[in-house]
């Protein structure tokens, strides 16, 4: 493969299908007018941050690797190991609430009321998830093209339908669901319930450090990697604000499905506009862009994995590649975990509380990644001075110290009321919740040092054999 076969734009297509999901628009929708003053906060708080830590890590090691190369480089392969097992596992976690919101989407090109059928859910879900691991088996320069098709058609053009669709619903003086003001800008940060949503908030913004994993094939990384990274940024939060607000302009918070919410506001404006015979062509659409997002971070941390492997922090034999020097033995396991991750919406009271624990569970391991990647901005900054980074953030060490630490503060807090439920979602019992969010946190977390604990007894008994 040509180790140089992304371009400028194709990373900001990656970026976006990978980060701006419109599966979280109806999430977002549940805000109203202060989902603004969210994403401002969670965009100089966690976002920016992200960015600006991203562009000088990759520039700076502009091998493949992302995450886990900056976290060994800093800190060494456990904790290396310990950084990409994270990232890989909360992908584990988030691909059954992308892949039932492609199950919901398709519901209503057959029967609404599918939507909250676990039967109807779950076989929709394998099907997609395995067809989708199967067509990475052929690499990355086809996955590539394909995230920047699903990009365009699956991500863009939607977000772009509904802003109109609502800026057309409110010149017409049509009924809206939000009140524009001051005080409705000001959410009531008093309340908790308020406070646990921004978890969601914070995850949408999820992944803008995942294309560092390709940053060996793109062409002149130290130039073109920080400009991607801010022409995706401009894109990804415009789009997510204005489509969000769309979604809650029709759509009363109290009738809004965080699974299935986006296809309620477009069938909204389909009636009232007479279009409604263009609800299946724009499920197809947003099917398509669900499984490009899968399509792009399938394959990222697998091959994050695969140098942990020969690196020997797992066994050799996982990290088997094909003649597209994909690691196929790595995407079947993860495909069969993905398959046992699955069966929570069996014992969630709804489709949608189950949706709800994902997403949380999912959130809270990727921000403790981000806790690892600013922690190894700062030690690499300190530890390799001599190492040439194009990109710089501003400041000094200042500056790094200033960026890191608010980072790293937004992740810490969003994590401690990831644990508490919203009132605004039925996840039946209290202790039930809790006790799945703290076995499935701390399980999760737990993984890495156990299995890598194993796999080094595992190299010494083999060597202690072999004398």
């Amino acid at each position: 493969m040509n180790k140089k076969s992304l371009s400028v734009f194709g990373l900001v297509m990656m970026n976006i299908i990978a980060i701006d999901s419109i599966r979280s628009l109806p999430m977002s929708a549940e805000y109203g007018f202060s989902i603004v003053f969210y994403y401002a906060a969670a965009a100089l708080l966690f976002f920016i941050p992200t960015a600006l830590v991203s562009a000088e890590l990759a520039t700076g090691w502009p091998e493949a690797g992302g995450v886990y190369l900056w976290a060994r480089e800093a800190f060494g392969k456990k904790f290396g190991f310990m950084t990409i097992w994270m990232q890989w596992f909360y992908n584990l976690c988030w691909y059954p609430t992308i892949m039932s919101f492609i199950a919901a989407t398709l519901a209503y090109c057959i029967n609404p009321d599918l939507v909250n059928n676990k039967f109807y859910i779950l076989p929709v879900v394998f099907i997609f998830f395995w067809g989708a691991t199967i067509i990475n088996f052929f690499g990355m320069k086809a996955s590539s093209a394909l995230s920047s098709l699903t990009a365009v058609i699956g991500v863009l053009i939607p977000m772009m339908f509904i802003i109109i669709l609502g800026i057309v619903w409110m010149c017409l003086g049509k009924p809206i669901n939000i009140q524009f003001s001051w005080h409705s800008f000001f959410p009531d940060l008093s309340s908790i319930d308020n406070m646990v949503l921004l978890t969601a908030v914070l995850y949408s913004l999820v992944g803008i450090e995942m294309s560092a994993v390709h940053v060996g094939e793109v062409t002149d990384p130290q130039k073109n990697y920080p400009i991607a990274i801010f022409w995706s940024a401009i894109i990804i939060l415009s789009s997510l604000i204005l489509s969000s607000l769309a979604v809650a302009l029709v759509i009363p918070q109290k009738q809004l499905n965080i699974v299935s919410g986006l296809m309620q506001a477009f069938e909204v404006f389909f009636i009232s506009f007479h279009m409604s015979w263009f609800m299946p062509v724009l499920a197809l659409l947003i099917v398509l862009s669900s499984v490009g997002g899968v399509n792009a971070w399938i394959l990222g941390p697998s091959k994050s994995l695969l140098i942990a492997c020969q690196d020997e922090c797992l066994p050799k034999k996982l990290g088997y590649k094909n003649k597209h020097g994909v690691p196929v033995t790595i995407l079947v396991v993860q495909g069969c975990i993905f398959t046992l991750l699955c069966s929570v919406f069996l014992f969630m009271p709804t489709v949608t509380s189950g949706f709800w624990v994902l997403t949380n569970i999912t959130s809270i391991l990727a921000l403790l990644v981000y806790v690892a990647m600013f922690a190894s901005a700062v030690k690499l900054r300190y530890k390799y001075p001599e190492v040439k980074r194009t990109f710089i953030i501003p400041g000094g060490k200042i500056g790094l110290w200033t960026v890191c630490t608010i980072g790293s503060l937004s992740c810490i807090f969003t994590i401690g009321i990831g644990f508490l439920p919203p009132s605004q979602i039925a996840v039946g019992s209290l202790q039930t919740y809790e006790r799945t969010m703290i076995i499935g946190v701390l399980s999760s977390s737990a993984l890495p040092f156990i299995i890598y604990a194993l796999h080094e007894r595992s190299k010494k008994l083999t060597s202690t054999l072999a004398l």
